[in-house]
C-alpha cells in the first residue's frame, strides 16, 4: 500500500509514483475495450466493403447477361424492314416474273444497306486472287491456267464483322502443276 500527498494510505499505488497493479489492469482493460471497438469497427468496414464488391460483381455479371441478350437489338430492329418486304412480296397475287425479280432486287439493296450499317461485310474473291485460309475454305482443287494456290471459283461468299471472319468463302483452288 502506497501514501499519498495527504499522508492517506492508498492500495493503487505504489510510493514513488508507479501505479499498482490495480492501475495497470484498468489500463489493460480499457485498452482492450478500445481495442476490441477498433476490431469491431474495422470489421464492419470489412464486411461493408465486401458487401459493395459482391454488389458490383453482381451488377456487372447482369450488364454482360443484357449485353448478350439485347446486343443485336439495334441489328434486329433493321432487319425488320427486310421482313416487311419479303412479306409483302408474298400477299401479292397476280405478279410476273419481272415484278417478283425487281422485289427481290429491291429486298437485296436493304438487307446490303442493312449489312452496311452494321459493318457486314461480304468476302468473295475473284478468280485467280490468291488463296488465303484465313478468309477462305478450300473445297477442292482444280486443274486450271491460274497460277497455283489461287481462287478458280467462288461456292459460296463468307462473311465478315468489323473484320473479323464469320463465314470463310467457299472456294475451289488451283491444283500445283
Amino acid at each position: 500500500m502506497g501514501v499519498n500527498e495527504f499522508g492517506e494510505s492508498t492500495p493503487h499505488e505504489i510510493p514513488g509514483g508507479t501505479p499498482g497493479p490495480d492501475n495497470r489492469l484498468t489500463d489493460l482493460e480499457a485498452k482492450l475495450t478500445e481495442a476490441f471497438g477498433e476490431t469491431e469497427r474495422l470489421r464492419e468496414e470489412w464486411l461493408r466493403a465486401k458487401a459493395e464488391t459482391e454488389n458490383v460483381r453482381r451488377r456487372g455479371a447482369e450488364d454482360v447477361s443484357k449485353a448478350h441478350k439485347f446486343g443485336i437489338e439495334s441489328f434486329a430492329a433493321a432487319l425488320l424492314g427486310v421482313k416487311d418486304s419479303l412479306d409483302a412480296a408474298l400477299t401479292v397475287e397476280n405478279t410476273s416474273i419481272e415484278s417478283f425479280k425487281e422485289g427481290a432486287e429491291l429486298t437485296a439493296r436493304q438487307l446490303d444497306a442493312v449489312f452496311e450499317k452494321f459493318h457486314l461485310k461480304a468476302v468473295a474473291p475473284a478468280a485467280g486472287d490468291k488463296f488465303d485460309p484465313h478468309v477462305h475454305q478450300a473445297i477442292s482443287q482444280v486443274e486450271s491456267d491460274l497460277p497455283p494456290n489461287t481462287v478458280a471459283a467462288v461456292l459460296q461468299k463468307g462473311f465478315s464483322l468489323h473484320d473479323r471472319v464469320l463465314r470463310p468463302a467457299l472456294v475451289t483452288v488451283t491444283a500445283p502443276k
